[in-house]
């Protein structure tokens, strides 16, 4: 977490640790700076502070946006687990992605049906980095809506794109994005982990899956987070505030390593769309490599990696998302994430590409490939 972002935090877990919905003075003190944060919160995303539901992280952010609807909905095969798995629970179209991670707009045409209800396409996705062209998504979606006006189909249509990987990298206002709902991650920016929010527009009828005390309009029963909204509202401030600069610098160095990777082997595989790609991102593989093990012969050398999206990564399964793009399992099971972030410079870049540099070299030597 960044540290100006818990120096905010602070106060409400102590001085300020008085609920916000009782009535004495206090209390209505930390009500005001809880709605101040939301406020923030939706200044920096173009929106209203009332379409804005406070939970506890993504996931629950993307089955509550799911519960707004019944009918059919429409997403990609490289989504977060957290997409298919909500997407599952109703009748669904899954389309699928390019061997660059990209999403055509034209299979979402194809795929949407007069019933059907939510399309779900992450503004990036986690593993690859690939931005997804979520604005000229929104257009299909404003003609679809025109078609079924049109034809006296009341069926409403929704797009909902989970903005978590992107936020801080990406423009995320959602007018301009042209979207009805957008899911956020407080801890994709250094924020508080287990605190995010969905943002939907006014004309989304959203049910609430948690009940109790009708908090947050009703739409998310329990105590407010105080000190993690708090939280999430200053890092956004901070990501909103760096985020030309700071994918500028991110890009440069990613590159850099990218070129010192794949100069060293002309073998590997980046994956990942060459140019609509997260500043932050580099997916590469070195075919025949046991990946898994060299997350831990890396780590021994105070490099850390991953193979895939954290949750894939604690089931011990091949990447979905490697899968769908095509990768075949020589390559796929030789892929590493590598995710460069405010922590990253030329020094420790140079530093990490030397290491893996090394490693992978003494992996093909031990493997006699």
């Amino acid at each position: 977490m960044d540290g100006r972002v818990l120096a905010v935090m602070e106060p409400y877990f102590s001085n300020y640790f008085y609920n916000p919905s009782s009535p004495y003075a206090p209390a209505v003190t930390v009500r005001r700076r809880y709605e101040e944060a939301k406020h923030s919160l939706a200044k920096n995303i173009g929106s209203k502070p009332d379409e804005i539901v406070i939970t506890a992280g993504a996931t629950e952010s993307i089955n509550l946006a799911f519960g707004a609807v019944s009918g059919h909905v429409v997403t990609a095969n490289i989504e977060h687990h957290a997409v298919l798995s909500a997407a599952n629970s109703h009748d669904n179209t899954i389309v699928s992605a390019d061997l660059h991670g990209l999403i055509a707009v034209e299979l979402i045409k194809a795929a949407i049906r007069p019933d059907t209800q939510l399309v779900s396409i992450a503004l990036a996705n986690n593993e690859l980095g690939t931005i997804q062209p979520i604005r000229e998504i929104a257009h299909l979606i404003k003609q679809e809506r025109q078609t079924r006006l049109l034809a006296g189909n009341q069926t409403p249509i929704y797009l909902h794109t989970d903005a978590s990987q992107g936020v801080g990298q990406i423009d995320c206002n959602v007018a301009r994005l042209g979207v009805d709902m957008m899911t956020l991650n407080a801890g994709k920016i250094y924020g508080p982990k287990q605190v995010g929010l969905l943002w939907a527009a006014s004309h989304v009828k959203l049910v609430p899956q948690i009940v109790g005390g009708g908090q947050e309009r009703g739409l998310r029963s329990g105590t407010e987070n105080v000190a993690g909204t708090i939280g999430f509202a200053k890092a956004l401030d901070l990501a909103s505030e760096h985020r030309k600069y700071e994918s500028d610098r991110l890009q440069k160095l990613r590159d850099d390593l990218q070129t010192k990777l794949t100069d060293t082997f002309p073998e590997a595989v980046v994956s990942g769309h060459p140019k609509h790609r997260l500043a932050g991102h580099l997916h590469i593989s070195f075919p025949n490599i046991d990946a898994e093990r060299m997350v831990f012969v890396l780590e021994a050398r105070g490099v850390l990696v991953a193979t895939g999206s954290a949750c894939a990564a604690n089931k011990g399964t091949r990447s979905h998302v490697l899968t769908a793009i095509g990768l075949s399992d020589e390559v796929a099971d030789g892929s590493l994430r590598l995710t460069l972030g405010h922590l990253s410079d030329e020094e420790n870049i140079n530093q990490a590409s030397q290491i893996i540099i090394e490693e992978v070299k003494r992996e093909y030597a031990r493997t006699n490939r």
